[in-house]
């Protein structure tokens, strides 16, 4: 308890009047949809989604069926003007090549490259954030670059 802590009761928090403030977000490397499950409840709107692996893919149908938002398999194959504004990109980046888990090949990888997409659209569409899944030997330098 609080009171216990400070020697008073803590005023209780008011609460924020009416819905989260909107904003959109695409989801790339999207797996199972773990982004979309944590922005929704604050207010996104997914625009665009896209997962290479099938089994994921249909995972990821099955939570949310296709609302509008176009989707997509191989995200190097789609052109960065065709993708709808959004204002915040999201990526479980492909962790194999440098997970404990992995390959542990890091860059010398294909799907270690994979970061060079996430740049493509980056630049390309200019978005207010971005919100990148965190692997961590990915900055530890425990796989070759």
């Amino acid at each position: 308890r609080c009171d216990a802590l400070f020697g008073r009761a803590l005023p209780p928090l008011a609460p924020r009047p009416g819905p989260p403030e909107a904003f959109t977000f695409a989801e790339v490397f999207a797996g199972i949809g773990g982004f979309r499950l944590g922005l929704e409840p604050l207010g996104g709107r997914c625009v665009f989604a896209a997962e290479l692996d099938r089994a994921a893919s249909r995972a990821y149908g099955a939570h949310w069926p296709a609302g509008g938002e176009p989707r997509a398999g191989d995200i190097s194959s789609v052109h960065a003007a065709d993708l709808p504004a959004f204002d915040l990109l999201t990526a479980g980046f492909p962790c194999q090549p440098f997970s404990d888990r992995g390959s542990k090949a890091g860059l010398l990888d294909l799907r270690g490259q994979l970061y060079r997409e996430l740049v493509r659209l980056l630049s390309a569409r200019q978005p207010a954030a971005f919100l990148f899944e965190n692997v961590a030997s990915l900055t530890e330098g425990r796989t070759p670059y």
